[in-house]
């Protein structure tokens, strides 16, 4: 951004939301792939998974490609029905216990299976699994390094969900989105400007302002003190009743919320979707890995904000390009970070598998509230929002 003085907007969905259903049903299929072939003794470098997964009232379809341990029809419907519970619908239109479930998934194909695996043993080179490009962004908006239009509609909705689950918001429903507008100031966030929010309300009786006066005290705690001012703008369930939601409200299909699962607009998008893919896929793993550099770069001082491009070819192990954009008064220009980039770390499929541990099941975690300025977790989750690389950054500088 070159401006210093603007208004930006960013949106998040809740994992209720029809489209988080289906991306968190499809990193299910992820997960339980690597869970089983690894515990039958199959090498999880070998496990591949393209899990696409349509909602609608009382509904599911999961459909795709795959290659590892056979894994059961049944044991598919069990992962899709327990993320399901999970996330909390019991409802007449659409509920764990009674939806019917499609599984059509098949074998990879053998013509995209050559082109990942290349040569012969344990370090054979691998190619990426298709072509593309992907971006990542970090900046100093907030500790996690993210914008924070995005980052504080995701900790709403977040809140909101926990209240749910865990503090007697009953009244609530699993589907939510957000939406909120930042003011910057001198090219940092300063104050709310508008806030947007519509929740699934299982209270028929509930209007506008009963579900404002019970979701208000949540979003005051979320966002920083004296954001929210007297001239911040609301919108709560502007439409009014939203009693009917999820799949049965809405048909839901993995994939659809790549800005919501990225920067909320503030960066660019290669367009490829990350839910449902194993990290051959680059355009979860590179995704990832862009992610992870960009927000060790600003962690290490070398610029308030960063903007990193990869690109790649299906069956070529290297990136056939990498571009760093940063303000052009930066002490460090965009040509010094791609070459420190270069000596850093590996960015093949397989130097970003190993370097960030992603042959595990640790997708399903990821599937609603973003895949960045998360937590990284005991398991391996996350790994990508580690600032490890810090010291190395600094000393190639």
């Amino acid at each position: 951004m070159s401006r210093k003085n603007y208004d930006f907007t960013s949106e998040s969905v809740s994992e209720g939301h029809p489209d988080k259903v289906s991306d968190r049903i499809s990193d299910e299929i992820v997960d339980l792939y690597f869970r089983k072939s690894v515990a039958a003794g199959m090498s999880p470098w070998d496990v591949r998974v393209a899990a696409e997964t349509l909602t609608t009232t009382n509904k599911v379809v999961i459909a795709g490609e795959t290659r590892g341990k056979d894994v059961s029809k049944d044991e598919i419907e069990a992962v899709a029905r327990a993320a399901i519970k999970d996330i909390g619908y019991e409802q007449d239109g659409f509920h764990h216990a009674h939806a019917d479930v499609d599984v059509l998934l098949h074998a990879q194909s053998v013509d995209i299976a050559q082109g990942v695996d290349l040569g012969d043993g344990l370090h054979k080179e691998e190619g990426a699994g298709d072509q593309g490009i992907m971006f990542g962004y970090a900046c100093s908006d907030t500790e996690d390094l993210m914008p924070a239009p995005v980052y504080y509609s995701h900790k709403i909705l977040e809140r909101l969900a926990h209240a749910r689950k865990h503090e007697g918001a009953s009244q609530l429903g699993p589907d939510s989105k957000s939406q909120v507008t930042i003011s910057y100031e001198d090219g940092k966030p300063a104050r709310a400007k508008a806030i947007v929010l519509s929740t699934q309300h299982l209270d028929a009786s509930m209007d506008s302002a009963d579900v404002a006066a019970l979701v208000k005290p949540y979003i005051h705690e979320v966002l920083p003190e004296g954001w929210i001012t007297d001239d911040t703008i609301w919108h709560i369930n502007p439409t009014g009743k939203f009693v009917i939601g999820g799949p049965d409200g809405d048909a839901g299909l993995t994939g659809r919320k790549i800005i919501v699962d990225t920067y909320g607009g503030m960066a660019p998008h290669g367009g490829g979707a990350f839910s449902g893919k194993d990290p051959t896929k680059v355009d979860r793993s590179a995704a990832y890995a862009t992610r992870y550099l960009a927000k060790n770069i600003v962690a290490a001082g070398l610029a308030p904000w960063v903007d990193i491009q990869v690109s790649y070819a299906i069956g070529v192990a290297n990136p056939t390009s990498i571009y760093v954009n940063v303000d052009d008064g930066n002490d460090v220009s965009g040509d010094q970070i791609e070459a420190i980039i270069r000596k850093v770390m590996d960015l093949s499929p397989r130097g970003i598998r190993e370097h960030l541990k992603l042959n595990n099941p640790i997708y399903a975690r990821t599937a609603a509230y973003g895949h960045f300025g998360r937590t990284p977790d005991d398991e391996g989750g996350f790994s990508w929002e580690k600032t490890d690389l810090v010291d190395a950054i600094k000393a190639a500088l």
